[in-house]
């Protein structure tokens, strides 16, 4: 049963809540995706000791869900929405939330939860690829960024939600298995994810793309005046002609047409830079370094929540932000405002070890998190979910994203080796190298896709036309 068909005659707010509904409900993948990322850094405190895991063990169980699991499920998630539908995608990525998070909360051994989180993993990495194009291809072009944006702000209210759940269930559970329970919470966002995609429908471009023309007309009226849906289909259906020859030949394209190489390459380069930043050093490890600089557990816990906090709040403002500037513009302001955070967060590791150095160096990172998440998280997912042509969108989407999920992999399973041979100080101080890279990237090959529809950025790209600046 999908969600009740506004009718043609619907005022414009009844549309826009039938939007609003379909929006919450695919980004509860978003939000598992949040959770079950952010979730380990509490649960580690206490699995350490249950488990008797080693160092090596400790990387292993953090990293499986990223790589191979995420990776992995990033490069089988873009097939997998291109042949099973954006909608049957996520209804797979529920049933591994499901699975995995049942799996973790039970693990008896090291072994047991490396395999459930890879499972998670799985899960993590087609949702990262299917949500944010579901939302682009369901989303009228003026709404797209604010609604394919939302994901993001779910995923980091599901690592504020993690972060929280685990300092309160640490006040009101004395139990060294507590982990348990913070790992097995997952699996009510996603039971939640499952029935709710079995209301919704599928995306209308891939079904343009099968020749389910009608299929197409029917989901574009549920959210769009008769008069929207009439045009954006003629838009849809001439692209989706020319789409349908390349299908399933997406290597073939990819080498026949470099315009789409370029396209891909751009993609790669962003997912890289997005996880260079460091993000999920703090996201994984901020308890942990807050420990070593002073505080207890259970104040690092609590003050850990401020990075969630802040992650949240900034994402908020990242996608009011949007409505108004570029994508280029927000990103070159955050990856300035990261390597200005990273080079004061460097210093402040200098300072002599107390309660006042674990504040400061916990400002210091939430000013990191707040350029990330306001000025780059939001963009590039977003920039992701966009340039891609429809023919080869779920594919090249899934490459980027399995980028993204090795590059975070490798960073979270190294930093706490770098840190040891380096210092805090000369890691940060690294990361301020790496992000002047990236910086210098973004301002040369990043597209401007504001203000243009999918189709309109694709015959752009087609002319090889790699737009700058906004289109009104």
């Amino acid at each position: 049963m999908l969600l009740q068909k506004p009718s043609p005659s619907a005022p414009g707010s009844t549309r826009r809540g039938y939007l609003a509904r379909l929006t919450v409900i695919s980004t509860l993948g978003g939000l598992l995706f949040g959770y079950d990322t952010g979730v380990i850094s509490g649960a580690l405190l206490y699995m350490n000791d249950s488990l008797n895991m080693t160092s090596v063990e400790e990387a292993t169980v953090v990293s499986a869900l990223l790589f191979p699991g995420a990776a992995v499920g990033a490069l089988t998630g873009g097939r997998m929405a291109d042949k099973l539908g954006r909608r049957g995608s996520l209804l797979v990525c529920a049933l591994l939330f499901l699975v995995g998070a049942i799996g973790c909360a039970i693990a008896p051994n090291v072994t047991f939860m490396v395999i459930a989180r890879i499972v998670l993993g799985l899960g993590v990495g087609a949702a990262a690829v299917t949500c944010p194009l579901y939302l682009a291809e369901m989303a009228p072009a003026h709404l797209r960024g604010r609604m394919v944006t939302i994901n993001e702000l779910m995923i980091v209210t599901g690592q504020m939600l993690a972060f929280a759940i685990n300092a309160l269930l640490d006040a009101l559970i004395h139990d060294t298995e507590v982990w348990r329970t913070m790992l097995g919470i997952a699996s009510l966002p996603a039971l939640a994810l499952l029935v709710g995609m079995l209301m919704l429908p599928e995306s209308p471009r891939w079904y343009a793309i099968r020749g389910r023309l009608e299929d197409t007309r029917r989901v574009l009226s549920m959210s769009r005046t008769p008069e929207q849906a009439a045009v954006e289909f003629e838009e849809i259906a001439r692209t989706a002609s020319t789409a349908k020859a390349e299908r399933n030949h997406a290597l073939r394209d990819l080498k026949n047409n470099p315009w789409m190489r370029r396209l891909l390459w751009i993609g790669i380069g962003l997912a890289t830079v997005q996880q260079a930043t460091g993000i999920n050093t703090v996201n994984y490890y901020a308890p942990t370094i807050l420990e070593k600089s002073g505080l207890g557990v259970s104040a690092s816990l609590v003050a850990t929540i401020g990075v969630g906090v802040t992650s949240v709040l900034m994402t908020i403002l990242g996608i009011w932000l949007l409505g108004f500037v570029g994508r280029r513009k927000m990103l070159i302001i955050g990856f300035s405002g990261v390597v200005g955070s990273q080079a004061l967060l460097a210093i402040v590791f200098l300072l002599p070890q107390s309660d006042l150095a674990s504040y400061t160096i916990l400002a210091a990172m939430m000013l990191f998190v707040a350029f990330v998440q306001c000025f780059i998280g939001t963009c590039v997912w977003l920039l992701l979910s966009e340039m891609f042509p429809l023919a080869i969108r779920g594919f090249a989407m899934g490459i980027a994203v399995f980028a993204l999920w090795t590059v975070n992999a490798a960073i979270s399973f190294l930093f706490p080796i770098v840190v040891n041979a380096l210092g805090s100080t000369g890691t940060f101080g690294l990361f301020v190298l790496v992000n002047v890279a990236s910086l210098a990237f973004v301002a040369k090959f990043v597209p401007e896709t504001k203000g243009h529809s999918l189709e309109d950025l694709e015959a752009h790209f087609r002319d090889g036309e790699v737009p700058a600046k906004v289109t009104a």
